[in-house]
């Protein structure tokens, strides 16, 4: 029997102009993965929805006499101040709504996710008063200086695996510096969003300010297409981000993408070994492995493979494997039965291609057969050219190569289109600066992995995508720069 919960679920309406709707689509089921049972139904946004919701936050945006034009800088950071105390004073609820949706155990959703979702939301409210342009001296007989000023409209569209966390590096941000936003969360785990929904109305925020539109593909394609739209954020997968550059083509409308990833996690003979150890499973199992920047390309130093593959195993099987609400659980369910088949599919391509199986491989059970759950999962032998080398497969399941030297590891890591991040592990600061140079990722860890912070940029290279997101270099993708030339 798994965890009773104690969060309120209650059945999903769209937020539109601070109202709360039913919507002119129909309702969809969100399930929990852990026991494969529905937890409520969620609206789906039809069309006229969503340009319902883009036309409440343009009025928001335009209205020089409403309250988000009249509220000052100042005024804005303290409302995203108080949304940051809002999930700190509702934290045990949202991580449990988040973990009842996604799967993911419940320590991961109290103390990693939901904690930084509140730091975003302050690290951006100090941002809001800091937004300016600049005076540029050029004729004697001219004043000229630079606004920075907001886009307009943003549609932020999120994936599942993050829902609230990845929100709020886009809704942070967006709001310090202005503008207003449509929200669409990934139809598999929505209850986070639309809680969050009523704690921004709460902190303050006015009518169409933030709208938040629920549902599937079809939805999020309305939001991309709407010529209200200004600009669209996007954290998901690599081909549905090149079919939303495609769409957004058709209006110009500025584009940030997040995508997929294939990550390398280089360990050498030189490195502190138990610490590489752990930090390779956390690498690849924190989150289920349904991580964009997950370790799933392990690359050890032929020298000690044999010794480091023997502990990784050993420390995989010790791995507690469960109830996404109990506490000591760190690998809960995967987020559907769709991704668990997905996942199941590149295990047995692995097999298949000659990879050799170390640990795990199978679906796991916990509460029955209900659940979508799977055992931590390592492979062997792998060569870099194999589909569990190149592809990303968003489970838990570790591809581990080996390589002899510093250019050989180098050229393999970056022999991927993708370029997300890597980690580096090794005692010889040399060599871990210089090879993290020649690495072609956004974020390079040096004997350690995933950890980030609302001051650093995140984001890729290649075919994960362009721009960033987090810290001060996100203000960029959501003002737009304005030159003023005045003759004196």
């Amino acid at each position: 029997m798994l965890t009773a919960t104690k969060a309120k679920i209650s059945s999903g309406k769209l937020l539109i102009n601070g109202q709360w709707i039913e919507g002119s689509g129909k309702a969809f089921d969100t399930v929990n993965p852990a026991t494969g049972e529905v937890l409520t139904q969620v609206a789906e946004a039809s069309a006229q929805d969503v340009d319902n919701a883009v036309a409440a936050a343009r009025k928001a945006f335009e209205d020089m006499a409403g309250p988000w034009r009249k509220m000052s800088a100042s005024e804005r950071g303290k409302v995203l101040w108080r949304i940051g105390d809002l999930i700190e004073k509702h934290i045990d609820e949202l991580a449990e709504l988040e973990t009842l949706d996604n799967g993911k155990p419940i320590f991961e959703s109290r103390y990693v996710d939901m904690p930084m979702v509140a730091d975003v939301f302050r690290y951006y409210a100090g941002w809001a008063t800091k937004i300016h342009g600049e005076t540029v001296n050029t004729f004697n007989n001219a004043f000229t200086y630079t606004l920075r000023e907001p886009v307009g409209v943003v549609g932020a569209i999120v994936a599942w695996n993050f829902p609230l966390l990845l929100a709020s590096w886009k809704l942070g941000p967006a709001l310090a510096c202005g503008n207003t936003v449509v929200l669409k969360p990934a139809e598999q785990t929505s209850l986070s969003a639309l809680r969050f929904g009523e704690l921004a109305l709460e902190a303050g925020l006015p009518a169409g300010v933030l709208n938040i539109v629920t549902g599937g593909p079809e939805t999020g394609s309305a939001l991309v297409r709407h010529p209200g739209v200004d600009k669209v954020a996007f954290t998901g997968s690599t081909s549905v981000g090149k079919e939303i550059m495609r769409s957004s083509a058709e209006t110009l409308k500025r584009v940030t993408l997040e995508l997929g990833g294939k990550s390398p996690n280089i360990v050498f003979a030189d490195s502190t070994m138990d610490s590489a150890v752990k930090g390779a499973l956390n690498g690849i199992f924190y989150g289920k492995g349904e991580v964009c920047c997950a370790g799933s390309r392990l690359f050890v130093e032929k020298k000690v493979e044999d010794e480091f593959l023997t502990k990784l195993v050993d420390y995989s099987k010790k791995i507690k494997l469960g109830d996404p609400l109990d506490p000591k659980t760190r690998l809960g369910a995967i987020v559907s039965e769709k991704q668990m088949n997905t996942v199941l599919g590149y295990i047995e391509s692995g097999k298949t291609e000659g990879a050799k199986l170390l640990a795990g491989g199978k679906r796991a059970s916990v509460n029955g057969d209900h659940g979508y759950f799977l055992e931590p999962t390592i492979f062997g032998g792998v060569k870099n050219d194999m589909k569990i080398a190149q592809e990303e497969i968003f489970g838990p399941v570790l591809a581990t190569l080996s390589f002899d030297d510093v250019e050989e590891v180098a050229e393999l890591a970056n022999k991927n289109v993708y370029g997300l991040a890597a980690a580096i592990w090794t005692n010889d600061i040399k060599k871990a600066h210089q090879l993290s140079r020649r690495l072609r990722a956004g974020t390079v860890w040096i004997n350690t992995y995933g950890l980030m912070d609302a001051a650093l940029p995140f984001g890729g290279y290649k075919q994960s995508g362009f721009g960033r997101e987090l810290g001060m270099h996100a203000i960029e993708h959501y003002t737009e720069l304005k030159t003023v030339w005045m003759n004196l």
